[in-house]
């Protein structure tokens, strides 16, 4: 049974980098099954997509955070990361990752971590 548990600080300054990463264990990370994504809940709103990376390496950032967002892995580590740069209270948010079966949408993911809560305050 695959897991992802995501990592990283509970508050971030504004302006400051966050750094999050997505550890996946119990199955295959590098597969062309699948591809992996970021995914985040603002307090009062619903799911948005942030980003993913597929098994190439290639990345895909929703538009608004493109700019700011940059995904990587490592896949010795079955690790991938998120980093978003520039960080205001507006990026407060609940954060997922998650992965998703081949040639489907990003909101049609199989299995999600539990999510790690992110505030972005001084």
């Amino acid at each position: 049974q695959v897991q992802l548990q995501e990592s990283g600080p509970g508050l971030v300054k504004p302006s400051q980098t966050l750094t999050l990463t997505c550890t996946v264990s119990g199955g295959s990370f590098a597969t062309n099954s699948y591809y992996w994504i970021w995914i985040r809940q603002p307090p009062g709103k619903g799911l948005e997509w942030v980003g993913s990376i597929a098994n190439s390496g290639n990345t895909v950032y929703t538009p608004s955070l493109k700019s700011r967002t940059s995904i990587s892995r490592d896949t010795s580590k079955k690790q991938f990361t998120l980093q978003l740069s520039s960080v205001t209270p507006e990026d407060t948010a609940v954060y997922y990752c998650a992965r998703v079966p081949g040639g489907r949408n990003w909101d049609d993911y199989d299995r999600r971590g539990q999510g790690t809560q992110v505030t972005v305050s001084s």
